[in-house]
């Protein structure tokens, strides 16, 4: 299934190297332990920390070097693993604060994440928790998680952050075989409060290699039914590692009689250019520097060099920022600034992040009249 192009736009190119400063995120992963079993797990998570992950003195140094972006500062994520597995957390959360770094938590689902620790979570001035759900029913998501009752647990875990005051962002990994089911993790949602829907498409890496990716045209399809349902959906629908959802919601304004200029103004652009090594950068549990978590290049090691010298100069992060390197379809694709394509799943599929996302089923204007 191959979409070409429906009503011509122009070449895209609505900013220059727009996170060259800075990132707008930094996904911190504090440890590598974890209580759950996850089939798709990033991190390969393990019952206890792995030996090498930062002292606190080397987290708060991190800290420390993240100022140095300027203002205005990128925003934290902590994630793991399961970052309630680290004791100085409450104290890593408080030393962001205190350098005026924002937080955000991304905790598994296990007895660690009490009601007690939500409202902690809001009294340290936690800006929203993220929460995984991967099937509308038990069997389902605890078949993924690889612990029965964490599907009854999740659905509690909801409510017990909208009733500390904390917002929460759902994420719910789509795969081949959990595709068909969004629709019920869709209605079961709409019962619950948060704050986004995050749809996490399946990057082959760590122990997700043994799951099944969608094929381009399923995947094509899914996106558009995302894209309809965000239309009276009561938050927002967003996804991640499927950049091309921003070249269907950017085709729509199109059809609207909206151009270039236009587009760029509208809210949908809030997300543009944002991808792996643009806007985003990852520090792993052991201080490696990654353009992403899912993009398992490593650039440096915060023990050893700054983060901000490393995201702002070394060739492999200049090079992610750049979409006039990227080769195949996304090197010609006309949407390739506002989309850009995974570069983590250019990397997972073929060994080159600056290759073409195989997800993706469009074909450029250029290549549909033979230029390339």
């Amino acid at each position: 299934m191959a979409h070409g192009h429906p009503t011509s736009i122009g070449s895209v190119k609505p900013v220059n190297w727009a996170y060259q400063r800075a990132p707008m995120i930094v996904y911190w992963e504090l440890t590598n332990a974890c209580g759950l079993a996850c089939k798709h797990c990033r991190a390969t998570a393990m019952p206890d920390p792995a030996p090498g992950e930062l002292t606190t003195a080397e987290a708060i140094a991190l800290l420390d070097d993240i100022t140095g972006f300027g203002t205005p500062l990128p925003h934290l994520v902590m994630t793991g693993g399961d970052p309630l597995m680290r004791p100085d957390l409450r104290e890593l959360i408080a030393a962001a604060n205190a350098r005026g770094i924002g937080v955000s938590l991304a905790p598994a689902v296990t007895p660690l994440l009490t009601q007690e620790r939500m409202h902690e979570f809001a009294e340290d001035g936690i800006q929203a928790i993220s929460l995984s759900l991967d099937g509308s029913c038990p069997e389902l998501h605890d078949g993924l998680r690889g612990v029965e009752g964490t599907f009854d647990a999740t659905m509690v875990a909801l409510d017990q952050a909208a009733e500390a005051g904390l917002a929460v962002q759902v994420n719910t990994l789509v795969t081949a075989t959990t595709a068909d089911d969004l629709p019920a993790i869709y209605e079961l949602l709409k019962s619950h409060t948060l704050m986004q829907w995050s749809l996490f498409f399946l990057i082959s890496i760590g122990r997700g290699a043994e799951l099944t990716e969608l094929s381009p045209g399923a995947a094509e399809k899914v996106l558009l039914w995302a894209q309809s349902t965000a239309r009276t959906a009561p938050w927002r629908i967003k996804t991640t590692e499927a950049m091309h959802y921003r070249r269907l919601g950017a085709t729509a304004l199109t059809r609207q009689g909206m151009d270039r200029k236009q587009i760029e103004q509208h809210p949908i652009s809030r997300s543009f250019g944002i991808r792996d090594g643009n806007g985003i950068v990852f520090v792993s549990h052991q201080g490696d520097v990654t353009p992403s978590g899912f993009l398992p290049l490593v650039v440096g090691n915060v023990k050893r060099a700054s983060l901000v010298e490393l995201y702002r100069s070394e060739p492999t992060m200049l090079a992610l920022r750049d979409p006039d390197q990227f080769k195949g379809r996304c090197g010609s694709c006309e949407f390739h600034d506002w989309c850009g394509g995974s570069r983590a799943r250019a990397f997972a599929w073929t060994g080159d992040p600056l290759e073409s996302d195989p997800l993706c089923p469009y074909q450029p204007r250029e290549q549909a009249v033979g230029a390339h």
